[in-house]
């Protein structure tokens, strides 16, 4: 019987069915759209979800429901002596706590690992993929947990989010500042530094808030990140929300040129962050990883 299978939600980036590697397996997150259940990668695709977000429907987040969980848990323990499962991070969803406690509990106690290290969309993905490779080097699950874990800030995410309407709506900042700053064409840039995700700065268009997003990547390159850079184990990130290819293709260009000697890993922000941010957000970041 194989050793360990890896298992995630979508907030990672990467779809059900679409999993890189047999032992990988991903849940959906659902998010409900006037009333009604929706699975991400399942039942609603991105253009659809942004349709009706853009129509105005009333749109919220959900977690996956335990049961699901632990089906998923059950079938795979069919096949594989443990799992470790991945979650979005704990401190943006109760997710993880949910699932600890219900991985505490037989039959899945000592055979399911739930880690929690902090992340999601592509700096999540790549937990996953370090997840494989340590399973691969015959690392047991309790290892993988306790080494993810300890690695968790070991990753940086700025998002400039074109839109203020869905900060507004889902009260993250006052009506009043959303009017000012739409008149004023302000973009926020938020941050995600492990724990939750905060205000970073605010400028006057997107290139300006690119720009901003650069620079902070280079101040972190070039502190707190440089030992990880200097021995190969860092890599850049780009997420998007609602982006043509081509849209896309030229933030990327332009990203790659300002750091010409690192691998960018991309993968689309999630309808969970969609939610908030809206059509046109744009991500960027660090993150460490186990294979150069």
């Amino acid at each position: 019987m194989p050793g360990i299978a890896i298992m995630t939600d979508s907030n990672c980036g990467i779809m059900p069915g679409c999993e890189p590697f047999a032992d990988i397996r991903i849940i959906p997150m659902p998010v409900l759209i006037d009333g009604e259940i929706f699975y991400e990668g399942t039942s609603i695709r991105p253009e659809e979800f942004y349709a009706k977000q853009r129509a105005g429907a009333s749109i919220s987040t959900s977690l996956p429901s335990p049961g699901d969980v632990m089906d998923m848990w059950a079938s795979l323990l069919k096949t594989y002596d443990e799992v470790v499962y991945i979650p979005m991070s704990g401190a943006l969803s109760t997710s993880c706590a949910s699932a600890s406690a219900l991985a505490a509990e037989e039959p899945f106690a000592g055979r399911v690992h739930v880690v929690d290290n902090r992340r999601i969309s592509v700096t999540q993905a790549q937990s996953v993929l370090d997840a494989h490779y340590l399973a691969a080097d015959g690392l047991s699950g309790r290892q993988i947990r306790e080494q993810l874990e300890a690695e968790a800030l070991d990753a940086s995410i700025y998002i400039a989010v074109d839109t203020l309407k869905y900060l507004k709506k889902g009260g993250r900042i006052t009506p009043a500042a959303a009017a000012v700053g739409t008149v004023l064409n302000l973009k926020p840039v938020l941050t995600i530094q492990g724990d939750r995700l905060d205000a970073f700065t605010k400028v006057r268009g997107m290139k300006s808030a690119f720009r901003a997003m650069c620079r902070a990547v280079r101040e972190d390159l070039d502190t707190r990140f440089a030992p990880l850079k200097e021995a190969g184990l860092l890599k850049l990130g780009m997420a998007e929300t609602d982006m043509t290819k081509e849209e896309f293709g030229q933030w990327r260009d332009r990203f790659q040129e300002c750091f010409p000697d690192m691998e960018v890993l991309h993968s689309p922000l999630t309808m969970s962050i969609g939610c908030h941010t809206g059509s046109g957000a744009l991500g960027v970041g660090l993150v460490r990883v186990h294979r150069p």
